[in-house]
């Protein structure tokens, strides 16, 4: 496990502490802050998210540290305040032009969308990350390497920008007075995060909200118009594969359909919304209307247990998969990933309601309780003691009863409301 990974393990606790305490702080202030089901999918996407960082280190780091070696116009020592400074304001006026780019070019907005699908706004919001970004955004930070930033104190920077911007996402924190008007805060990242005309596409900043002032994309929050959250092009889905898909998917569907090549280019680097002519004539979509609800398709109070503890486990297995990055094989880091993604998808199919998800359930916690005891391995790395083998036989067996139980008295429910 690298630096950056052994801090983000060790910071998840933290962080699920100081999502608890923003709930209970919410309830006792009578406020409807949090769902399980929103709260599973931007959870998911995150750790979704970390598994696939382990693969694309090459685009993230390795490019930098290429360009560092060979390109850099100077070679900054790494034990200098000065450069750590100057690294981390130079990483967030970077970080602001990705984030900018990323609200205004579509194959960015491709990306960065999945932060903003969810229609709450709370801590669990802030772990919502796309799968996708590594793609380009390395290119918005290749001047740090070019002006010979050491590739630790690039890896620290982006990490301490990161982390900075976990606390912003919560309703719980009103004004904050001048820091408003220097920091990114929860007021500013609140109207971020807005579908409504006033706030869209503003406070890009991720540490100083300065840059927003300076380049004019600055707009505070206003009381008499409250932030709705969301995107204008609502996901409705609990499908992590999915949300991270959508934008792509949307986007390569009015690229085939554009008649005109030119047109086929563009409508992956004009801003979101934008259609050819002749492919929103042909395939129109409705405008954009202020959402009356959430999404929010119905659980029962049993299966919603089951999900939640199912989801914790998974949690479980994703930390010990970035435990084991640095011994296990290409093959075996690929396998498992798919494995947790897979699983993590499941949960949201059911939380969804869609009837094949009871089988792909069942498979999959049937298949925890019977291979790892049979093979006394997990994944052909961690070796199974005798009472941790009986441990994946009892809890996922009684998982497996459980979803049985749970599928057999969803039934006459179903047939009462037919």
């Amino acid at each position: 496990m690298n630096t950056q990974e052994l801090i983000i393990t060790w910071a998840t606790p933290v962080f699920f502490l100081l999502i608890g305490i923003e709930l209970v702080v919410a309830k006792l202030r009578g406020r409807d802050a949090y769902a399980s089901n929103d709260a599973i999918n931007s959870i998911g996407l995150g750790a979704i998210s970390q598994l696939v960082a382990v693969f694309t280190k090459l685009l993230s780091i390795g490019i930098y540290a290429w360009c560092a070696e060979h390109l850099a116009l100077f070679r900054l020592p790494a034990d200098s305040v000065a450069v750590w400074v100057g690294a981390l304001l130079g990483y967030d006026f970077c970080y602001y032009w990705l984030h900018r780019m990323g609200h205004e070019v579509n194959i960015l907005w491709a990306a960065h969308v999945v932060h903003h699908q969810s229609e709450r706004y709370n801590l669990s919001t802030a772990l919502r990350q796309t799968g996708s970004g590594a793609l380009l955004g390395w290119v918005f930070y290749l001047p740090l390497a070019i002006l010979g930033v050491p590739v630790g104190v690039f890896v620290a920077v982006a990490l301490i920008d990161l982390l900075y911007q976990f606390w912003v996402h919560t309703e719980q924190i009103g004004r904050l007075g001048w820091f408003d008007r220097v920091f990114c805060s929860p007021s500013n990242h609140r109207a971020h995060h807005a579908v409504n005309d006033r706030y869209l596409d503003r406070n890009y900043g991720g540490i100083l909200i300065l840059w927003d002032r300076l380049f004019g994309s600055f707009v505070e929050e206003d009381d008499a118009d409250p932030p709705v959250y969301g995107t204008r092009s609502p996901l409705r889905s609990w499908n992590p594969l999915w949300a991270n898909a959508e934008v792509y998917w949307r986007t390569a569907q009015d690229a085939w359909h554009a008649r005109r090549w030119r047109d086929k280019l563009l409508v992956w680097i004009k801003p979101p919304g934008w259609r050819p002519a002749d492919v929103a004539a042909r395939f129109p979509r409705p405008p954009f209307a202020m959402p009356g609800e959430r999404y929010d398709p119905p659980l029962p109070a049993p299966l919603k247990f089951y999900v939640l503890l199912q989801f914790a486990l998974l949690l479980g297995m994703v930390t010990h998969f970035l435990g084991i990055t640095a011994g296990a094989g290409l093959p075996t880091l690929l396998l498992y990933a798919i494995w947790l993604v897979l699983g993590i998808s499941v949960l949201g199919a059911l939380m969804e309601g869609r009837r094949w998800a009871w089988w792909a359930e069942g498979l999959r916690v049937v298949v925890l309780a019977v291979l790892p005891p049979a093979s006394g391995r997990w994944f052909g790395v961690v070796h199974l003691d005798g009472r941790i083998a009986l441990a994946f036989a009892l809890v996922f067996g009684l998982s497996a009863l459980a979803l049985a139980w749970l599928r057999g008295s969803a039934r006459p429910a179903r047939a009462r409301l037919a």
